[in-house]
């Protein structure tokens, strides 16, 4: 009988376990995205005739208030824009023959909005809110050099952090005297992976992952289901991104496939080809360290100066 050294061993065991982990992984990607959403699918009307859905006249909001439409549920609408706010709820009303109603506010603005939110909604079974609306850099760039600073970053944290502290909050009681409700909170890829040059948005992002994965072990318990979706590149006005592609989809795209998980995973990229993004960028920094910090820096450094450039030659 053959005997193995020492090292021999080693090198088995280590081929061993990185099957395993390969296995364990495909096995997670097929109940995530086949089996789960099969088995586990949620009637979002049952968890309250209304939802509320924020920064929800374009893109990922916008696709999100249609899909809760499509399933029955009336729909609130909360975002900034009238005009936009005027036109989304006459096309929710036309396409899926549900009562819709908007609240102008901008999140950007102090404590009042949320007074006059709590107003508006106050008599409405709201079974589930979606926190979208956010703000991001307008293009990439340093932290101390990033436009009109103060401004900026007083407009991220409002929007992208108070806003859905606010509005869970706002919302969250009701639900839980009724013992059922949805909040899905919309994160980004880029609080998982290394992000220069977005490190404000990016921390802003890491919050509400944190947010949400703490309000799931409190009430999850209690019939409260959060999700937190942490998108890759998505084409949205956000974004900039015009063109579709396997990594970049269309936001109804993107959503079909997020609100698909909702009650079978609380933390997800809420795409497959993201969650392979994320875990190859994130294999990358863990093997080289450093090195792979540099790739997406300069990657981040080449963005930024396509745009200086172009924006320059505009106002030139």
């Amino acid at each position: 009988m053959a005997q193995f050294t020492a090292l021999e061993k080693f090198g088995i065991a280590f081929l061993v376990a990185i099957i395993l982990y390969i296995l364990n992984y495909v096995l997670q990607i097929v109940y995530t995205y086949v089996v789960g959403p099969a088995v586990n699918k949620v009637d979002f009307k049952s968890k309250g005739q209304w939802a509320v859905v924020t920064g929800c006249t374009d893109g990922i909001g916008k696709e999100y208030a249609k899909e809760l439409a499509s399933r029955g549920c009336d729909i609130v609408l909360v975002s900034r824009s009238m005009d936009k706010l005027k036109n989304t709820a006459e096309e929710l009303e036309k396409d899926f023959k549900v009562s819709t109603k908007i609240i102008q506010v901008n999140f950007s603005d102090g404590e009042a909005i949320y007074e006059k939110i709590g107003r508006e909604i106050a008599d409405l079974e709201i079974g589930t809110l979606v926190n979208n609306v956010g703000v991001s850099y307008t293009y990439p760039e340093y932290f101390l050099d990033v436009p009109d600073w103060e401004q900026s970053m007083d407009n991220m944290l409002r929007t992208n952090c108070v806003s859905a502290t606010r509005m869970t909050g706002l919302i969250m009681p009701g639900m839980l005297k009724r013992g059922k409700g949805v909040i899905i909170n919309i994160g980004s890829g880029s609080s998982m992976i290394p992000s220069p040059l977005l490190t404000v948005y990016a921390a802003t992002k890491a919050y509400i992952d944190k947010f949400s994965e703490g309000l799931e072990m409190e009430y999850g318990k209690r019939g409260i289901i959060v999700q937190c979706v942490l998108p890759g590149f998505v084409c949205s006005n956000m974004s900039g991104i015009r063109r579709s592609t396997f990594f970049a989809p269309t936001a109804k795209v993107f959503v079909k496939s997020a609100i698909s998980l909702v009650g079978t995973t609380s933390r997800t990229p809420g795409y497959l080809p993201h969650a392979l993004f994320v875990n190859v960028i994130n294999a990358i920094h863990a093997l080289t360290g450093r090195f792979g910090v540099w790739l997406v820096t300069r990657s981040m450094e080449n963005s930024r100066r396509k745009i200086l450039k172009k924006k320059g030659k505009m106002e030139a």
